[in-house]
């Protein structure tokens, strides 16, 4: 992603000096933003400028000061953008993003089609998807690496480790979050939190210190944070543990390039506009009937395009 430059402008009234300073926004809670300072490591609670919405977890901002009071003025161009969703909207929650951690566990039970979601959202918004399959020492692992064989054929990196022993957790991944902003995604009970614990062992102590500075107390809910792993240049965002990814924003062409084993075949399709459903001489359909596309990929690719064609039109 190119950065830009850090601009700063003082501007002298009778009383007052207003300045402007670079950061990236470490935590979103509703109209308040947290933003660390990119020259200085300062963390700022502000505002944003009038009605400006639409800012999330990721992004780099130009913020005003004048006195305690903070404003954000300006939104960077960013690299990327992804969304959550649930029964009633889409909306954004993390930008400028590296890589997806999905965090999966040999127990309980995780979702295939949450997992495929989350693949073709990575995809189609150019981050590198790994799969962090928790719980490694149980037996039932053994389940869990034969529903995600056809992932890792398709190349998706899978790591299997066990969230409970740290010093593991670190040696495992430590080098793998070096100079990256790594966002950590997985259903509730995946062990999402202990994984984020034994990265950045004070990551729970930050998130009751902002609580704290909203006057929301140390029991609000877990909400989208930034945050810096100890002794590493990488950052990490953990998120709240998601049970629908959004991807209602995406067109029908975004789909298909989410799902990188369709890439080859339609280069034989008949029809330049083929939907890979029905038409005759599509690669894809063919691909699939030759066992090079697995069924249940390709039946979340028919999913996506019913959910898509089913949203109202305005």
């Amino acid at each position: 992603m190119k950065r830009t430059k850090p601009h700063r402008l003082s501007v002298s009234t009778e009383n007052t000096t207003t300045q402007t300073q670079t950061g990236q926004v470490i935590s979103a809670h509703g109209r308040h933003y947290f933003v660390e300072l990119k020259d200085s490591g300062q963390v700022v609670k502000c505002f944003p400028r009038g009605k400006r919405g639409g800012i999330c977890v990721g992004d780099w901002v130009d913020i005003s000061t004048q006195g305690e009071r903070a404003a954000i003025e300006r939104l960077h161009e960013r690299s990327n953008l992804l969304y959550r969703s649930d029964e009633m909207r889409t909306k954004q929650f993390a930008a400028n993003i590296d890589r997806l951690l999905i965090v999966l566990a040999a127990e309980p039970m995780f979702s295939e089609d949450l997992v495929g979601r989350a693949l073709v959202a990575a995809g189609t918004a150019g981050i590198e998807p790994i799969i962090l399959l928790n719980k490694a020492d149980l037996d039932s692992v053994a389940v869990a690496r034969q529903r995600l064989q056809p992932l890792a054929d398709l190349g998706v990196p899978i790591f299997e480790i066990s969230a409970l022993d740290p010093a593991q957790v670190q040696s495992q991944l430590l080098d793998l979050l070096e100079d990256k902003t790594s966002l950590l995604l997985g259903q509730s009970g995946m062990g999402k939190s202990t994984i984020l614990n034994a990265l950045v062992p004070d990551a729970h102590a930050h998130t009751q210190e902002h609580s704290a500075a909203l006057g929301a107390g140390k029991h609000t809910t877990t909400s989208t944070r930034l945050y810096h792993i100890p002794n590493s240049s990488g950052k990490i965002i953990d998120s709240p543990g998601f049970q629908a990814f959004g991807l209602a924003h995406l067109a029908a062409e975004d789909i298909v390039r989410g799902f990188s084993e369709f890439h080859d075949a339609i280069q034989h399709c008949k029809f330049y506009n083929c939907t890979h459903r029905h038409e005759p001489g599509c690669g894809v359909v063919t691909a699939l009937e030759n066992g090079q596309i697995h069924p249940d990929r390709y039946a979340l690719y028919q999913r996506l395009l019913t959910e898509l064609e089913s949203q109202p039109k305005y």
